[in-house]
């Protein structure tokens, strides 16, 4: 099978291309006989304009949308601007083929600055896949600075990559259940309702 990782991310070293290679890296772990490869839509950004202004890819434009097409499942990382995707990022997918991820198995992540941003997920990168037919997984991934190395952003990521992992195998492998992070134990409603009384 083949991963393919569209990263909109722009610095170098960039923590929205360390997420895309931590989600990969969890797919692969997770199912068998997995080919990954990244596409860096920095590296994109000429041709993407003169796609706009000319109607044709680049060689290299055309490459990285042939493997996107091609791809078995797809992991989409974008840093957060202005309270949404990139406009790289919606730029790359505003010249794929419309037709490109009709049922395609597609996991959404983004990084920013501030947790405050994390519901760009569900109200920015969710429908505009969803507006492209792709199958969006249920745990989409968002890493805000304080995240990286605390407790948490291991579990989602295990868990969003399971459930792509599924999509691509076409659930016939088990999904992983969420992980309970130490401190955050669910207390029966019986023993809620004792304290109480006692």
């Amino acid at each position: 099978m083949r991963l393919v990782v569209v990263s909109a991310g722009l610095s170098v070293p960039s923590s929205t291309r360390l997420l895309g290679d931590r989600l990969a890296a969890s797919v692969v772990g997770q199912a068998a006989s997995v080919e990954v490869q990244v596409v860096e839509l920095r590296d994109l950004a000429v041709e993407i304009a003169h796609n706009f202004t000319n109607g044709f890819p680049g060689r290299k434009l055309a490459a990285a949308l042939d493997a996107v097409a091609g791809a078995d499942g797809l992991v989409v990382v974008t840093p957060v601007f202005s309270a949404s995707y990139s406009g790289l990022f919606k730029s790359f997918f505003d010249v794929l083929d419309r037709d490109a991820l009709a049922g395609k198995p597609v996991l959404i992540a983004a990084t920013g600055g501030s947790a405050r941003h994390s519901l760009v997920l569900e109200h920015a990168m969710r429908p505009l896949f969803a507006y492209l037919r792709a199958v969006v997984v249920p745990t989409g991934v968002y890493a805000a600075s304080e995240d990286w190395g605390a407790e948490g952003l291991a579990g989602r990521i295990e868990r969003a990559a399971g459930e792509l992992a599924g999509l691509m195998g076409g659930l016939s492998r088990r999904v992983v259940a969420p992980v309970e992070p130490e401190g955050l134990a669910v207390v029966p409603f019986e023993e809620q309702l004792a304290a109480l009384k006692g």
